[in-house]
């Protein structure tokens, strides 16, 4: 009796959505093959895990996701089936232990994301049960996406093209961000041309550059002044608040820690006002955030440190003596206010509560952590099948939602990688 033959699954994209998509087809017996265009596997999950990877946060459910802003319902959705326990569960299956770090971050004990990678691939091509998944590297997806009895693929491999068959596809191509490492949004214009709605992408968990100081013609410049750039480009500004009020009322203030760049500001504090930041200069070309930088210091105590006689000392030498500010406190007090001011107490301890810092642009969307925009969720079924193309499933940062970073990231695409993997099966199965 001859035995039937298994549907066979075509994966795009060998990052965190399209690995776990592969091993739930996998568990169930689909014949699974992963197509990526980088040499390895995982580029991007590496780079995110050498400062330590997240996998996830240990905060409860109901304000994990909220943390996805007006894609929390359907994010909910994913994220109830595979939230931050069933990440856990599964990393320890793996043979993976975790923590939760001081700040809710939740990690591997080791902090290191080769060591999953590894034992996540091994499973893959080695299951104990189900089928082994084999993996198709250099082999760039070139937008074919033809269907007749099955899907007619695609891939420009550096031994030419290559055509692949599947009875249904999932794409887990990602977003815009670190083209170098695989993600390079150029699957847009193919989608649009099959018919499935995409919203632009856009930079998400970025860096911002900064409006200098009004030029003698009384025109705004570019970036921080020379000597802030020159001295100060890479330095942290740690212990800071940073508050921001957008013109559709929406308020984010939170404490942390940034890092001055040449041009602006990055880095964590700055990424989770980021989306607020990033709309409202869509709105109106600009956005004005506020540093609080004395943040445990009431407004009255800086005031009376500020005009506490400093006798011979310098400005400078007196701030540091009374407030602890640093010489980049004190460079970027000077980027707003005037020589007058700086010697104007109230005027100066207002600053050091109520710091405006103008944005006019984020950074390019190569250089953001992630990107918001992708397939449109309304564009799919809730397995995250296309309704334009019945048999495509799409997946993690190709989707139509974003998230700050701190785990939810990564969760999001695990749980979005999951449900396209379902979804898959259970179109076969049907």
């Amino acid at each position: 009796m001859t035995r039937p033959i298994p549907p066979q699954v075509a994966i795009i994209g060998a990052g965190p959505a399209g690995l776990m998509a592969a091993e739930v087809l996998s568990a169930a017996g689909v014949n699974v093959h992963v197509y990526d265009a980088m040499p390895s596997v995982g580029r991007k999950f590496l780079l995110a895990g050498l400062g330590g990877l997240n996998l996830t946060h240990a905060e409860p459910l109901e304000y994990f996701v909220q943390r996805y802003a007006e894609r929390s319902e359907a994010c909910a959705a994913w994220l109830n089936a595979f939230g931050p326990q069933a990440v856990r569960d599964w990393a320890q299956g793996l043979g993976i232990d975790t923590f939760v770090g001081s700040s809710q971050r939740i990690f591997p004990t080791d902090m290191k994301a080769a060591p999953l990678l590894r034992a996540w691939l091994h499973r893959l091509r080695h299951p104990t049960q189900g089928t082994p998944v084999t993996f198709h590297m250099r082999h760039r997806w070139n937008g074919q996406l033809q269907k007749t009895t099955a899907f007619d693929l695609g891939f420009d491999t550096p031994n030419g093209t290559h055509t692949a068959h599947a009875d249904a596809v999932v794409l887990a191509l990602g977003g815009g961000s670190w083209a170098k490492l695989g993600s390079d949004g150029a699957w847009q214009p193919w989608l649009k041309a099959a018919g499935v709605d995409v919203a632009p992408l856009r930079p998400a968990n970025c860096g911002f550059d900064v409006q200098g100081r009004a030029g003698t013609d009384g025109s705004a410049t570019t970036g921080w002044s020379a000597h802030l750039a020159s001295q100060f480009a890479g330095t942290p500004l740690k212990s800071v608040a940073l508050s921001f009020t957008d013109t559709a009322g929406h308020s984010f203030q939170r404490k942390g820690e940034f890092v001055v760049t040449a041009t602006g500001v990055e880095g964590n504090l700055v990424y989770a006002a980021s989306a607020l930041l990033r709309d409202d200069i869509e709105r109106h070309g600009h956005a004005t955030l506020h540093l609080d930088l004395k943040p445990d210091f009431t407004a009255e105590r800086v005031l009376a440190e500020v005009k506490h006689p400093r006798g011979s000392r310098s400005l400078s030498n007196h701030l540091k003596s009374r407030l602890s500010l640093t010489a980049l406190h004190l460079a970027l007090l000077h980027e707003v206010l005037s020589k007058e001011a700086m010697n104007d107490p109230a005027q100066l301890a207002a600053a050091i509560k109520h710091l405006p810092i103008t944005l006019t642009a984020t950074r390019p969307i190569d250089e953001a952590i992630s990107s918001a925009g992708g397939v449109r969720l309304e564009a799919l079924t809730d397995a995250l099948m296309s309704t334009a193309l019945p048999g495509v499933f799409v997946a993690g940062e190709m989707l139509d939602w974003e998230a700050p970073t701190g785990g939810y990231l990564l969760n999001a695409c695990l749980a979005s990688g999951r449900l396209a993997g379902q979804g898959a099966s259970e179109f076969l199965s049907k």
